[in-house]
């Protein structure tokens, strides 16, 4: 296939608008909007998953998870996005259509619409999306105060357990190989909990190193209770209690959301959840100084996934 071919093939799996509003031009049009937040990332062959270990559907789905959760953790609407496609020679029609398969489902759940992008040709598959959505007023990492109080969406570890797993079994299939392969943002969480929240952050890298990014960017210090870091059961059956929590601290990419709440609308938070069927998990507080405690014992590394040493 040629470059329109391969084009032609992946945007077919899309409910997409005919151009100005739809891919077509060198340019999405875009519509007036409120405030717009926009965020790009990539997943990348051998970095961020192994074709070995995940399907072409998986990689789609995968890929543009990551950018709805930056959305999420914004506390924005999803609007559009872009997709990017490094394409080797071995990548064939039927891969091509398992991938947009696997990315279009998603975005058909959260209401976001393909309207560009690009594909060349590449030693190894990397898909890089551009994503936007729109925001009243857009939650910060850098608006947490002492006293507020820390919350995460929902357990955390599962997906560095599954990459674990599926480093010892390729096919792996269950609860924690589907967290690593299918990630899922947590964008109606954010909405519910928007209101009430003065920070929030994705747990894309770990959590002491993503709480570490939103105290610095709020110049304040946090204290974590480790009993009350969430884990699921399927964690804790898979590899025990210590190396569970060793995960859910450092393992990253789970997409959930790291939320801080003012102590005096806690109450108002949690009925609001409720309502709308989520629960939020407390893990601790933020304090006066720097640094993030765990049990009371100062963090002197945060550990994490860092693309750099």
């Amino acid at each position: 296939m040629n470059e329109f071919e391969r084009i032609a093939r992946f945007t077919e799996a899309f409910e997409v608008l005919p151009a100005p509003f739809g891919p077509g031009d060198d340019c999405a049009v875009l519509p007036p909007s409120r405030q717009q937040v926009v965020t790009t990332d990539a997943v990348v062959e051998g970095v961020h998953f192994r074709r070995r270990t995940f399907s072409m559907a998986d990689v789609g789905h995968k890929a543009l998870a990551v950018n709805l959760s930056d959305l999420a953790a914004m506390g924005a609407v999803p609007t559009w996005f872009v997709c990017a496609l490094g394409v080797p020679d071995d990548v064939s029609p039927q891969d091509l259509r398992a991938l947009a398969r696997g990315m279009s489902a998603l975005a058909k759940v959260h209401g976001i619409r393909l309207v560009g992008g690009n594909v060349t040709g590449a030693l190894q598959l990397s898909v890089t999306i551009t994503a936007a959505g729109e925001v009243e007023t857009p939650l910060l990492r850098s608006g947490g105060r002492p006293g507020d109080q820390l919350f995460v969406s929902g357990p955390l570890g599962d997906a560095a357990g599954g990459l674990e797993q599926l480093d010892d079994a390729p096919s792996a299939r269950g609860h924690l190989a589907l967290a690593q392969r299918r990630p899922h943002p947590h964008l109606a969480f954010a909405r519910a909990a928007a209101p009430f929240a003065t920070a929030a952050i994705d747990l894309s890298d770990g959590l002491l190193q993503d709480l570490g990014h939103l105290v610095d960017a709020s110049g304040v210090s946090a204290d974590l209770d480790s009993s009350s870091v969430p884990v699921s059961g399927a964690l804790l059956d898979w590899c025990g209690a210590e190396h569970a929590l060793e995960l859910a601290l450092t393992g990253g990419e789970d997409y959930g959301l790291l939320v801080a709440v003012p102590q005096a609308r806690v109450e108002a938070f949690h009925d609001t959840l409720a309502r709308a069927g989520h629960t939020a998990f407390p893990i601790g507080s933020l304090g006066r100084g720097d640094g993030v405690r765990v049990d009371g014992r100062l963090v002197r590394k945060r550990s994490g996934f860092m693309h750099f040493r």
